[in-house]
């Protein structure tokens, strides 16, 4: 997303710099960090969250914690990345007035995010996180480490020498896609002379269109190199050496303090809402997945028992009313699995619904279904094993139908939705193989048989 989108909808949510009255214009941004942190409270919180599902996004929910707590210190978290050697290290310890982060002139000096505090801005708790350089020979694990510091990130300062290679371009339209306010930091500065560094900052910006704001495309030294001075003794023999020069960051580290002390809050709640938004995606995905698992065993072993209880049966025609009793019994337990209790009754009636559908889109089916009952206690021996079987798994396959139709049913909420039950039923008719399915049933049923005849 263009980093003047994202500007673009934070109008109107800008933190008041210190000192301003809170007026009516500034309110929506202290009001829309308090909204986001309650919404994440309410989804550490949340109780019909499983516990299986918090242990496998334990992660995630630490970074929930870890982003609430970030809100309420009021913090604002910048991310720094570039290629090796562009001195991204160099850069977060020029801007912290002191060394917070390891820099080194190898491959891989960086190999784990790091975090300081802003020390010049600790009125808005400013934190840099260090990062891995997006070219590093390991390249893909640590990337990927780099992306997701962005993701909970504030603000990325993307640190390049010159100008953008390919990959470094490919990198900031990820990162733009994050959604992040972009910062370009032209690092090494002192190695161009003012024309060429104009020309290069011209380049830059417009290579940077609708990815970041020409105002944020900065030029910077975080370690100059060093000078050669010469200076003349009293003798007057010259004696030459190098001297070191401050780092040259006060641009960057302005324009840092200026959106920290504007928009950090803003900032900082709009990350932590998408984030949370991401993992209540995941949290229900997970929900339902382990939903649906628990519900495909429930149907499968009421399937057994209806089909091997239809089978047993030796009454003709009283097997299929008891079968019905135990379809009203799946409905029931399927309703707890999903959260939305139904009772016996209400579950009858559920079970009524589906079976007139069923039974007006396969009447020819339930038809053998009653002539098998019948045939099952007139004939003997393996006649009437095979029957039954046969019998047993039709009633099978009805249980497969009823048990589908009702988690549609449940999953929409108790609704049926605008095509009515007519319409679901038959969608659920069409996505099953039936052939495949009374396979299954007439070879589980015909072992069990086999097993109860002995």
């Amino acid at each position: 997303m263009p980093t003047d989108n994202l500007w673009q909808r934070l109008r109107g949510w800008v933190k008041p710099a210190a000192g301003t009255p809170l007026t009516p214009a500034s309110r929506p941004a202290v009001a829309g960090s308090s909204r986001v942190a309650d919404s994440l409270r309410n989804l550490l919180d949340d109780p019909t969250i499983p516990a299986t599902v918090r242990n496998e996004l334990a992660a995630d929910f630490g970074r929930i914690e870890n982003m609430l707590a970030k809100l309420e210190r009021g913090e604002l978290h910048v991310a720094v990345f570039g290629r090796v050697s562009t001195g991204k290290s160099a850069l977060g310890n020029a801007l912290l007035g002191r060394k917070a982060f390891t820099v080194g002139v190898l491959h891989g000096t960086t190999t784990d995010a790091e975090h300081a505090v802003l020390d010049e801005a600790q009125h808005d708790g400013l934190v840099l996180i260090d990062t891995p350089g997006i070219n590093e020979l390991d390249g893909e694990a640590r990337e990927q480490l780099a992306f997701e510091v962005a993701e909970v990130s504030d603000l990325v300062i993307f640190v390049g020498d010159g100008d953008l290679t390919r990959e470094e371009l490919d990198a900031l339209k990820t990162l733009a896609a994050t959604q992040r306010p972009l910062l370009l930091a032209l690092n090494k500065a002192d190695r161009y002379g003012a024309d060429e560094l104009a020309d290069l900052l011209a380049h830059l910006r417009l290579r940077m269109a609708g990815l970041v704001r020409a105002e944020d495309v900065i030029a910077v030294a975080a370690r100059p190199a060093a000078q050669r001075v010469v200076e003349v003794d009293g003798r007057g023999h010259e004696q030459s050496h190098e001297q070191s020069r401050p780092p040259d960051v006060a641009a960057l580290r302005e324009r840092l303090l200026a959106i920290a002390a504007r928009e950090g809050k803003t900032l900082s709640a709009i990350n932590a809402g998408l984030y949370a938004g991401r993992l209540t995606d995941q949290v229900s995905a997970r929900i339902a997945e382990t939903r649906r698992a628990v519900a495909a065993k429930l149907i499968h072993n009421y399937c057994i028992a209806k089909g091997v209880a239809v089978a047993l049966n030796p009454i003709p025609v009283a097997d299929l009313l008891a079968a019905a009793g135990l379809d009203a019994a799946m409905v029931v337990q399927l309703s707890r699995v999903y959260g939305l209790p139904l009772t016996r009754a209400e579950s009858g009636r559920l079970v009524a619904v589906i079976s007139v559908q069923l039974a007006a889109l396969m009447g020819a089916i339930w038809g053998m279904q009653l002539v098998a009952s019948a045939l099952k206690g007139m004939s003997a021996g393996l006649s009437v094993v095979v029957t039954a079987a046969a019998q047993g798994a039709l009633g099978w396959y009805a249980t497969v139908l009823i048990g589908r139709a009702a988690e549609r049913y449940l999953v929409a909420g108790k609704s049926w939705g605008e095509a009515g039950a007519k319409r679901a039923v038959a969608d659920i008719v069409a996505s099953l193989d039936r052939d495949s399915i009374l396979r299954e049933a007439r070879e589980e049923i015909l072992k069990r048989l086999k097993l109860h005849h002995r």
